[in-house]
């Protein structure tokens, strides 16, 4: 194992593999800071070029591009509140809101050196779990991917504010993202809902003009309106240098960012359960953790640990992604179906013989993800200082540039207009939830994970009747999904209870 090991880091050390390696990372890098176009789609736009590559060049080329995209959608996220990826949502929470802050810096050093930490959590689990979790890959079938998909739709209640109001409204909030996630054509039965009789809708709702309408519109509305830089409150001295604290914030928060960067891997793990929702279980876990009333109070206000959270799983699910796919042909994902077609393309088989035979191969794939995220945070570090100051420049001069950013995401999602007409109509009720303050996450949460769940549920329920609500392995996952929907009325009772002795004991003395 340890042979194997070593000669897939000489491997990606040789100066020709290394130079397709910066190569990729340079387009991913760019790639993931403009909104819309994203990783699995730029891969799938460099494959012709692999055909006179060696499975040892090809290979990081492909997966160093791929694996810099969430690294570097964060600063997007971050600076104007516009997803660079589809799965660095969640950090727009509260990196955007300590950006209002002029606590870009920060953010950013906070989001790019947790995903560094994620993905070497993720890079050093692949490493150990390949042989390990065979069987439990093997034994997930239908039911069981449904649980976890109910344990992912029970972060609601930890994506919400505080109070019986605002966890209400996340509930309908979220049932509406899961309405909206049902448009199209039935992937079962062929029904076409509320599809109104146009071809555009059939195939669904596009996730990057949803996103970019529920998030990025309400921010650039309100810039006009004002006129003010994103940063309104600004520190002394340069925005940047906040990236040190940013960085010590990872460290300060370590067993957050590991525990994150594990949730992660196990999400990305799990095959087509898609790597949109390793973000939000991670940032429901980091929501969960503040130790008093105020911490949990804080997290979308600009809570770095909601930063931390994020940032870290985005790279450690890359780890987990890469295991269905090497060890059993099964994609993970969307970038990982593009890197299968890849394998087929340099002529290597998934399976058996990529733990074996191709040991050394394999264990490349670890090294390039290392690498690459190393090179991208690196990077990234020396540019900070100015791409923090683009939070200075004033709204209505910013404002052209953002609209150009968020119609070249949304349009590059089909080439459609009608993607340019789902961005501005859920711009606007983006706009009402947050005018009403409804919160916005629980749709999101509730869009990406609604056709997953109907999915499974129909697949397990005409596969095994109502047999499989009786299985061990699903009765274990439904406690656990009781247990994390009521855990934050748990902890939000106890914090009550233990503010109120505190009152009452500094009454006392």
């Amino acid at each position: 194992m340890f042979d194997p090991f070593i000669s897939g880091l000489l491997s990606v050390l040789q100066w020709q593999t290394l130079l397709y390696l910066v190569i990729g990372v340079a387009v991913g890098f760019w790639v993931g800071i403009l909104p819309g176009l994203g990783g699995a789609t730029t891969m799938a736009l460099m494959l012709p070029f692999i055909y006179k590559m060696t499975p040892a060049q090809a290979l990081p080329f492909l997966l160093g591009m791929y694996s810099v995209c969430s690294t570097t959608g964060d600063i997007t996220s971050v600076l104007f509140g516009i997803p660079g990826e589809p799965t660095t949502v969640a950090t727009i929470l509260d990196g955007y809101a300590m950006a209002k802050k002029g606590e870009a810096g920060r953010a950013l050093g906070a989001a790019l050196m947790s995903s560094l930490v994620g993905a070497l959590v993720g890079a050093a689990c692949m490493t150990f779990a390949i042989p390990v979790v065979r069987p439990l890959v093997l034994a997930f079938g239908s039911p069981e991917m449904f649980m976890v998909i109910v344990i992912g739709l029970t972060c609601i209640s930890s994506l919400t504010g505080r109070g019986e109001r605002a966890i209400l409204l996340g509930l309908v909030a979220g049932g509406l993202g899961f309405l909206c996630s049902m448009v199209g054509q039935e992937q079962h039965v062929g029904i076409h809902r509320f599809t109104f009789g146009q071809v555009y809708l059939m195939g669904g709702l596009p996730l990057i003009p949803v996103v970019v309408g529920i998030y990025a519109i309400p921010e650039i509305i309100d810039l006009i309106v004002e006129g003010t830089p994103i940063a309104v409150d600004l520190p002394t001295g340069k925005l940047g240098k906040g990236v040190t604290e940013g960085v010590k914030d990872t460290f300060r928060h370590f067993w957050l960012t590991i525990r994150c960067s594990l949730l992660g891997f196990f999400v990305g793990l799990m095959p087509a359960l898609g790597s949109g929702a390793a973000q939000w279980v991670a940032y429901a876990h980091a929501a969960q953790s503040g130790r008093t009333l105020e911490e949990r109070n804080g997290f979308g206000k600009g809570d770095v640990r909601g930063v931390l959270g994020p940032g870290s799983a985005n790279n450690s699910k890359e780890g987990g992604g890469l295991i269905p796919t090497v060890a059993f042909g099964i994609p993970a994902g969307p970038g990982m179906a593009v890197l299968l077609g890849g394998f087929l393309l340099l002529g290597i088989v998934p399976g058996p013989e990529m733990l074996t035979k191709h040991l050394t191969l394999t264990f490349s794939m670890v090294w390039t993800i290392v690498i690459a995220n190393i090179i991208a945070v690196a990077a990234s570090l020396c540019f900070i200082d100015h791409l923090a100051k683009l939070t200075t420049i004033r709204g209505n001069l910013i404002v052209p540039f953002l609209l150009l950013l968020c119609f070249i995401g949304a349009y590059s999602s089909n080439n459609h207009p009608g993607d340019l007409i789902v961005m501005c109509v859920f711009g606007g009720l983006g706009y009402l939830m947050a005018g009403f303050d409804w919160p916005r996450p629980p749709f999101v949460l509730g869009f990406i994970l609604g056709n997953l769940a109907e999915r499974y549920f129909y697949t397990s329920t005409s596969r095994y009747g109502a047999v499989w609500l009786l299985r061990p392995s699903v009765i274990i996952l439904f406690c656990l999904a009781v247990v994390v929907a009521l855990y934050p009325a748990f902890l939000q009772r106890r914090l009550q209870a233990k503010g109120r002795r505190e009152a009452t004991d500094a009454g006392q003395r």
